[in-house]
């Protein structure tokens, strides 16, 4: 067998998805050099929409936000990164070429390998790989957890002005070993979220995060509609293109996106 090399391609997963990859790293890089979303996404190539739910996806899976939108200016604003978002980019390149060495001498040592199938392999860590269809994805901390019957409600702390919780069941708490402090991934379908621009509306839904329309994509009966929360994180929801007009939801809106705690799902690390 002729000796394989492996180009390195590093991604760096969570339990819900992606959170770090190649293609989302030189997003970051391309929003450094270009200061301007348009033109970044353009640069990578990724769709305008992709490129923003891959900064929401990053944001609000980080303790810092990566990416901030800028006012003002000739262009009348943009984007750019961090301080907290060049540490990022420097430290995945950092491991990238770490990695690629630890590659690089694997692949010279495969021939010195008996019965390896580097296409099983390959083919077997695809199958453990898991992605989610959630739009909406936040890493917090457990502040609190109380047992109702056969039901557990878990309080997740976002940040230092949101929390959020989310009802599961005894047995999955038990198997997802869960303990205040520890941290957990919450997902949240963007079906599942509502929102009101009412600022005194007295709501039922346990979770309710207020924030500002940042973005709005009208679509011929649905809507996309995504909220910046005043952390940095974002939160989406659908809402039908009528109801959007009819609310006057466009970007610089203050509103409230509220949903269930019961559309709240939980994974964590092991």
């Amino acid at each position: 067998m002729s000796a394989t090399r492996f180009l390195a391609r590093m991604s760096l997963d969570t339990d819900v998805g992606t959170a770090l990859s190649d293609t989302r790293i030189r997003l970051l890089e391309e929003i450094e050099r270009e200061g301007s979303i348009n033109r970044a996404a353009k640069a990578v190539p990724l769709s305008y929409k992709a490129a923003w739910d891959a900064i929401d996806t990053m944001n609000n899976l980080a303790p810092e936000p990566v990416v901030v939108r800028v006012a003002g200016g000739r262009q009348g604003g943009g984007t750019q990164l961090t301080e907290y978002g060049r540490r990022v980019v420097a430290m995945y390149r950092a491991l990238e070429i770490e990695y690629q060495s630890a590659l690089d001498r694997l692949s010279s040592r495969l021939n010195e390998v008996s019965g390896g199938d580097i296409q099983a392999f390959q083919r077997l860590m695809h199958s453990m790989s898991m992605k989610t269809s959630a739009r909406n994805q936040f890493a917090g901390t457990i502040t609190g957890l109380r047992v109702g019957g056969v039901d557990y409600e878990v309080r997740i702390r976002l940040d230092a002005d949101n929390e959020i919780a989310a009802i599961i069941t005894q047995a999955s708490a038990e198997n997802l070993k869960l303990a205040i402090g520890k941290e957990v991934f919450a997902l949240v379908k963007s079906s599942s979220v509502m929102l009101s621009t009412e600022p005194s509306i007295k709501l039922t839904a346990r979770n309710q995060l207020r924030g500002q329309v940042a973005a709005v994509h009208d679509g011929p009966v649905n809507s996309e509609v995504t909220l910046a929360l005043p952390s940095g994180r974002t939160v989406t929801c659908v809402v039908t293109t009528d109801s959007c007009k009819t609310l006057g939801i466009e970007p610089g809106v203050e509103a409230c996106a509220f949903f269930k705690s019961s559309s709240v799902i939980l994974a964590s690390y092991e």
